[in-house]
This record gives C-alpha cells, sequence and structure tokens, in this order.
C-alpha cells in the first residue's frame, strides 16, 4: 500500500498525497473533531460551502526518482510530427525540468556543510544548463508551435533564475568559495539578459513584481497541459433529490386536494368563509412543503456520495481516473470502532466537546498503462482550514509573571485544536490508520504533529 502524507501547505492548509498504480482502486476517510467552541456545524457552514470553497483535488504524473540528471529528453526536434505531439513532448520535458530543479534545490538547501553545499550547488548549475541547451537546440520556425516553445522558455528562463536566488540566499555564506557563488550568479544575469534579448516580457510587466509573478503562474499552467490532468466536478443526486421534491409536492398535493373536495361538497356556494378556509389549505401546504422534503431529503441523503471528479488526460481526451467524494457532520455513534477509539485515546483533559466532519474519497483509476516514463500518478487534496477560524476570536490575553516584588506582563494568543484520524483503505480492504492533532490560531496552522498509537496527548 502507498502510504499517504500529510503536509501543511500555506498559514491555513494542508494536503494530503499518495500515490496510484494503473487500475488501482483506494479509498481514504478524514475524520475531523473540531471543538464546539469554534462554532462550525451544519448551520453555520454547510458541507457543500466547504467542499465548493475549500477542498480542491489535483491529479498529475508521478516520478519520486525525477532529478536532474534524470531528466529524459521526449523533446521532438523534428519538423515533422502532429502539433499536438510536439506541444506534449515540450511541456513534458519542461514539467520535468521544474519538478527536478525544485526537488534537488530543496534537498541542496537542507545540507549545511558549506563544502558540500557548493559542490551539489555546482553540479545543479551545470545538469541546468546543460538541459536548457537541449532545449533551445532545435527552435520551431512554424508560428504556432514557437508560441508553445516561447512561454516554455521564458518560464524555465526565470524559474531557473528565481531557484538559484533563493539557493544563494538561503545557503550557507563562505568565503571560501566565492567562484561558485558567482557562476551562479553569472547564470542569473545570463538568463535575465536572454530574457529581455528575446523580448519575453514587457518593462512594465518586468518592473511590476506581482504582475511577473502573475504571469509566470500562467505560464505554468500552460506547461501542464498534457501532464497535468483537467479535472471535471460533477455535483450527484441531483435527480435523486428533484424526484424527492416532486414526491414529496404531489403526496401535498393530493393532501391538499382532498380537503378542497370535501370543503366544496360542504358549501353550496362560494362564501367568503370557502375562499378563506382554501386560502387556509393553500398556505398550510407553502408552509410545510419545504420543511418536508428538506427533512426527508436530508434523511435520504445521508451516507450517499456528493460529487465526483473525472480526470482526462487534456492532450488525448484519455479519462484516466475518476474521484467519487462524500462530505457530511456525523454523530459520535457513526463512528467506526477504530477511528473512535483513536479520539478516546487522548488524556482526559484533553477531551471536549466536538463536531464531528467526515470526508471520503474514493478514487478509481480507469488506464492500464501511463505515458512512458511514468508508472504511478499522483493524487493530492487540498484542505483550506480558513472557514474553521472565521468564528474565532482573537487571541487576547495577558499572561502574569512576578520576580520578587516586580512583575512582568506578556501577551499571549489564543489556540485551538483540531483531531483528525486518517483512514487509507486499498482494494484488499486492508486499513492503515494514523491521527494529527491540528493547532492553529486565526492567522495560521501552527503546528501538525503525528501521534503514535501508544502515545497519549
Amino acid at each position: 500500500m502507498n502510504k499517504t502524507t500529510l503536509n501543511q501547505e500555506e498559514n491555513l492548509s494542508f494536503s494530503i498525497s499518495h500515490q496510484l498504480l494503473p487500475q488501482a482502486h483506494q479509498r481514504l476517510d478524514l475524520y475531523f473533531s473540531i471543538p464546539v467552541e469554534m462554532g462550525i456545524n451544519h448551520h453555520t457552514l454547510s458541507e457543500e460551502n466547504y467542499f465548493h470553497s475549500s477542498i480542491n483535488t489535483r491529479s498529475a504524473y508521478y516520478s519520486d526518482q525525477l532529478h536532474l540528471p534524470l531528466v529524459r529528453s521526449r523533446f521532438i526536434s523534428k519538423q515533422k510530427g502532429e502539433q499536438k505531439d510536439y506541444r506534449v513532448n515540450l511541456n513534458l520535458f519542461s514539467y520535468q525540468i521544474r519538478i527536478a530543479l525544485k526537488t534537488d534545490i530543496k534537498q541542496t538547501l537542507l545540507i549545511k556543510d558549506a563544502n558540500e553545499f557548493y559542490i551539489k550547488a555546482a553540479e545543479i548549475s551545470e545538469q541546468i544548463s546543460s538541459l536548457l541547451k537541449k532545449l533551445r537546440r532545435y527552435t520551431p520556425p512554424d508560428k504556432k508551435l514557437s508560441s508553445y516553445f516561447e512561454n516554455a522558455d521564458n518560464f524555465l528562463s526565470w524559474n531557473v533564475e528565481q531557484s538559484f536566488l533563493k539557493l544563494l540566499s538561503n545557503g550557507p555564506k563562505s568565503s571560501e568559495h566565492v567562484h561558485v557563488r558567482e557562476s551562479l550568479f553569472e547564470i542569473c544575469r545570463t538568463e535575465n539578459e536572454y530574457r529581455k534579448a528575446n523580448q519575453y516580457n514587457s518593462v512594465t510587466t518586468i518592473e511590476d513584481p506581482n504582475r511577473i509573478s502573475n504571469k509566470m503562474r500562467l505560464l505554468q499552467r500552460l506547461i501542464e497541459y498534457g501532464v497535468v490532468f483537467k479535472k471535471e466536478n460533477k455535483p450527484l443526486n441531483i435527480n435523486y433529490k428533484k424526484m424527492v421534491r416532486g414526491l414529496v409536492t404531489a403526496v401535498i398535493m393530493a393532501f391538499v386536494m382532498m380537503l378542497i373536495l370535501r370543503a366544496r361538497s360542504s358549501f353550496t356556494e362560494i362564501t367568503l368563509l370557502l375562499v378563506s378556509f382554501l386560502g387556509f389549505i393553500y398556505g398550510l401546504r407553502e408552509i410545510f412543503k419545504d420543511d418536508i422534503t428538506t427533512l426527508i431529503w436530508n434523511y435520504l441523503k445521508k451516507g450517499r456520495p456528493k460529487w465526483q471528479n473525472i480526470f482526462t488526460n487534456s492532450a488525448t481526451k484519455t479519462k484516466i481516473a475518476v474521484q467519487t467524494i462524500w462530505l457530511e457532520y456525523v454523530a459520535k455513534k457513526d463512528l467506526p470502532l477504530q477511528v473512535n477509539t483513536l479520539f478516546q485515546s487522548r488524556r482526559q483533559q484533553n477531551k471536549q466537546d466536538a463536531q464531528l466532519l467526515h470526508f471520503r474519497s474514493d478514487t478509481r483509476v480507469l488506464v492500464k498503462d501511463f505515458m512512458p516514463g511514468y508508472g504511478e500518478i499522483q493524487e493530492q487534496i487540498l484542505f483550506n482550514l480558513a472557514p474553521f477560524v472565521r468564528f474565532l476570536k482573537k487571541g487576547d490575553g495577558k499572561l502574569y509573571n512576578f520576580e520578587g516584588n516586580k512583575i512582568s506582563k506578556q501577551a499571549v494568543e489564543r489556540r485551538y485544536q483540531i483531531n483528525l484520524v486518517l483512514v487509507q483503505t486499498n482494494k484488499d480492504n486492508k486499513q492503515e490508520l494514523q491521527r494529527y492533532k491540528i493547532t492553529l490560531n486565526r492567522s495560521g496552522i501552527i503546528n501538525i504533529e503525528a501521534i503514535t498509537l501508544k502515545e497519549n496527548d
């Protein structure tokens, strides 16, 4: 079973990531235990609103061995071939460079020894220079193809410059490796001049950090065409809900018509009393129709999936995977025994009244094999906790201390704790469970801690 990982992303968001093989099927269940004092329930935050505003799934080809020396050149350098083949292979090559460079830069920044750090930095500079030369060796003469090349070339040039500047800014300083630092700066200067010489970006865009950043974000999405899958979201149960509404309306109308017919038989002619009685009947119908429909629908939709994401290769139009999603508030009695046991493993003083929210994702891979060079796809589910903190109180408070006769005080922040149990189930019904403790305040997530099964907190 491929391991599912949970990582913090931005201030108030975290992601669940896992890999899937061809024709794989995997189920993920997340049980959120949200303290009642946070004010989250189906009245303040509906499942539909939270899903559409704060949950996002992304799926793409994946390789955990993607480093700069291993980038495969699938870039077509021939004038022959279809336009879509050129674009997909160009995007794949560019995408691999971006991911591999990001991976290697991240690993290099973990090195604390200056000698080892700058040896690795020099290797990366040589490798990326070689890959950029390979990319620029062939410039397509066709204007339709050249636009794809210019977008990819523009983004990679900017991305390489930003990556090396990050490396230089955050890496260890050393006077013994001035020549390596200067060579990295030279690459940054060369790429900057290269973009200016090719007039890839206007002066106005270059001088505005927001504009250049947003443009590069757009170019990044363009080079993901054919590599990152296109997502189509479909709401489920729409027709089922319409059928429930129609059935309830039919039953109520039948009851109303029966009352009207009895009233007509009791009154020989139209009178004010008859009109008032009919108006009263229709008023009751309008009052109770929506309430009865909502009551019945809430009962029937319990445990039913709500949405479906269909992932398609945007180049070949092939359906790659289908993800079915459940999201609902549940009662404590609805928790699986193992999940409830994990929630109860906390120390008594840490237990508090909580609202339980259950998220479930069933993903099935449809294809038998992937693009050559890839044996897995990665599914990443992003959860934003911003809606959870909008009702929280500000972190005001004072903590007083004394030393002798002198009193000191300091501001303290108000923190909250969400418990999360992640259950991973594969196609053989083998399960793995993990509990996490998410500590947050109004500004962001303070810490995400994985709790061992034997540990109490």
